[in-house]
């Protein structure tokens, strides 16, 4: 192979990568700088409450929401994959269900934060447990809503007809965040509801 051949090949191998995917993993890696404090938090404080309730008083598994937050990965992935095969009607279909997963697990928080603060007493001031609480999975529930507003417009998009084939890597970059979202609340859900009852 001669010199010239040799980087013609090169540069046919090298694509820049996309800015969106680029500007994604930016973004993922500030966040989880920002939920990595908000954990190591959590942890510190736990069991330092002088006064109750604690986290084995009040806190149930969140097993119903966590299986639709955890699903809603899935049904996300099948939306950018129906949106690669230009199926719209397909994508719609599997991002209504995104948002769907998504909204019950919303509901689901607001649930629990409900009878934490009414029925057992535990608000952000209560104790060191209740400010940690509050904290970090609010900072994740605000996250999840963020995902949702997007997506939501997504599937408006979709319902209008007005996303086509072409705009399935944008839709991969939004799927990214969600993932990441995802992802946060395994990390969330074991170090709150496992380990830290």
């Amino acid at each position: 192979m001669t010199t010239a051949a040799a980087l013609t090949y090169r540069n046919e191998e090298w694509k820049q990568p996309s800015r969106g995917m680029v500007g994604m993993a930016c973004l993922i890696t500030a966040e989880s700088a920002i939920f990595i404090i908000f954990v190591v938090a959590y942890i510190f404080y736990l069991g330092k409450s002088l006064t109750g309730p604690t986290p084995h008083e009040v806190l149930d598994l969140p097993i119903v929401s966590t299986i639709c937050l955890l699903s809603s990965s899935i049904t996300v992935h099948f939306a950018v994959h129906a949106l690669r095969g230009n199926k719209v009607r397909w994508c719609a279909g599997w991002l209504a269900a995104t948002v769907l997963l998504g909204s019950i697990f919303i509901g689901c928080t607001a649930r629990e934060w409900f009878e934490l603060i009414y029925d057992r007493g535990l608000t952000i001031r209560t104790n060191l447990f209740g400010t940690t609480f509050y904290s970090l999975v609010g900072l994740h529930a605000s996250h999840v809503i963020a995902g949702l507003l997007m997506l939501g417009i997504a599937l408006l998009f979709a319902l209008r007809g007005k996303i086509t084939q072409h705009h399935a890597e944008r839709l991969e970059v939004l799927s990214l965040y969600w993932h990441f979202v995802d992802a946060v609340w395994v990390v969330v859900f074991t170090v709150v509801y496992v380990l830290g009852r």
